[in-house]
């Protein structure tokens, strides 16, 4: 819309100068014509704004650019397969996650022709888009780093291959191998706590080796009795001496060429037995003095692990470890060194597949064949018709950890309930393509009104029966305060 002029002095008249009202007549004819000229400014600029008529004027181009830009990045990264070769350019490459800190990862890479190491270690972060559809980055995956400043050796995790397997306790990718390491004495073996270990490392389908460190503390008698229980339970364990260095080449073997993860409570020796594997020459595979693995200047790659003492207060291992990282062996492959903790969490054992973690069941359930249990969802706990006998020695344990995992999974039901919707939803864009976003979380985390907390109380404390005066009613301040407020 055309501004018209405006003109302040369009009826001219003449000021006189010798008058006492000179001064604040031309004050007040300066802020006119000041105010005036704003106006006159602001008009022009809403004149020009393209934002003022949308629908007569076509975008400008630097919009419609930074539109489709928005709607690159606004696309999911792709999920990379284990076969796929994307372009890699000067800044890209593909890599292996050796250790995760914090918001940090180290990506062992291989660098540019140019460079005179075989190996490069990157400090990388992750890219916000795999954050927000939660494609979680662990320990052992093959990533696409990009963005890499080879100079300060810095660079951003772009996508994350096709995992062969994953483990969550602790959390690592690509496992071939578990080794299941346990002392005999400093700390003394349980059979409990060996148990959730084992069920723990039979749930996630990966073979699992079971070794038994510290061996040089213990008489043969000991040794012969627990290498005959094992037995009994399915086990064939490996005895070990980081001391002594007693077994060490037929661990050295069985991990050979293969990414194995090392689990056990802390103080078990799992940092010690790292460093004697990794320096170990003596492997039958390896030639005398050969590392398969050239040194990455300044990484921490191939410093030894470091190692704390047992508490002599309570008998139990230093939380030494503190991070997931993996790290090569001497005879070839890698190894991953995990914190210690005391029992795993069994959050991927179901009542349904804890009788297949246990190889007593499934020795029953094998020889019994062609005969099964009457009832599908058989728990064997004396059930008509069931196969499983209770004359096993690891009965009890089966029974207190199905107990358990029973607790929890109804605590969960009745939490979060049965339906649970997936992490990423889909629509429909333009030219009826089909676009994947990451999906908003609700608010789970409201604040409870207190009058629902209150009554929550008082129903439950009406369930108590009367006989046990437990309370006074009568005279309790604090059941008083609470009725006076839903009142």
């Amino acid at each position: 819309m055309p501004i018209a002029s405006i003109s302040i002095l369009r009826h001219s008249t003449i000021i006189p100068t010798t008058t006492a009202t000179t001064l604040p007549t031309v004050a007040k004819l300066i802020r006119q014509i000041s105010t005036l000229r704003c106006f006159s400014v602001a008009a022009a600029k809403q004149q020009h704004n393209p934002n003022v008529s949308r629908k007569s004027q076509p975008p400008s181009k630097k919009l419609l650019r930074a539109k489709q830009t928005v709607k690159d990045y606004s696309s999911l990264a792709p999920v990379l397969s284990p076969q796929d070769k994307p372009p890699l350019s000067e800044s890209k490459s593909v890599g292996t996650v050796a250790a995760a800190q914090a918001n940090f990862m180290r990506v062992i890479v291989e660098p540019p022709r140019s460079f005179d190491e075989s190996k490069v270690e990157l400090l990388c972060v992750v890219k916000a888009v795999l954050k927000k559809i939660k494609r979680r980055v662990l320990v052992g995956d093959k990533v696409l780093v990009g963005s890499i400043d080879w100079v300060d050796r810095r660079g951003m995790i772009e996508n994350v291959y096709q995992r062969s397997s994953e483990i969550l306790d602790p959390p690592v990718a690509n496992v071939d191998h578990l080794l299941v390491l346990f002392s005999m004495d400093q700390p003394k073996l349980e059979p409990f706590a060996l148990t959730r270990f084992l069920i723990e490392a039979e749930s996630t389908g990966i073979p699992l080796t079971l070794a038994l460190n510290k061996c040089e503390l213990v008489d043969e008698e000991a040794m012969v009795a627990w290498n005959s229980r094992l037995h009994k339970w399915g086990y064939k364990p490996n005895f070990c001496s980081v001391e002594s260095k007693y077994g060490l080449d037929s661990l050295a073997f069985i991990l050979r060429d293969q990414t194995s993860v090392i689990v056990g409570p802390s103080g078990v020796g799992k940092s010690s037995l790292i460093n004697a594997l990794r320096n170990n020459h003596n492997a039958s595979d390896a030639a005398e003095g050969e590392n398969l693995f050239d040194p990455i200047l300044g990484s921490k790659w191939f410093e030894d692990q470091l190692v704390g003492q047992v508490s002599t207060r309570s008998g139990r291992g230093k939380h030494t470890t503190r991070n997931v990282s993996l790290l090569p062996l001497s005879a070839g492959g890698y190894l991953a060194d995990t914190p210690g903790f005391n029992q795993p969490s069994l959050m991927k054992v179901t009542k349904q597949s804890l009788a297949q973690a246990f190889p007593e069941i499934r020795q029953m359930l094998s020889d019994s064949e062609p005969a099964k249990c009457s009832f599908n969802d058989c728990l064997h706990l004396g059930e008509p018709g069931c196969i499983v006998k209770a004359d096993w020695e690891r009965y009890p344990y089966y029974f207190q950890l199905l107990d358990e995992i029973r607790i929890r999974e109804e605590f969960q039901l009745r939490t979060f309930g049965t339906k649970k919707e997936g992490d990423v939803r889909y629509k429909m864009g333009d030219k009826g393509v089909q676009q994947a976003e990451p999906r908003l979380e609700l608010k789970k985390h409201r604040r409870v009104s207190r009058k629902s907390m209150n009554q929550s109380l008082l129903d439950e404390l009406d369930e108590l029966d009367d006989d046990d005066n437990l309370l006074d009613e009568e005279n309790d301040p604090f059941l008083k305060a609470m009725r006076d407020e839903n009142q």
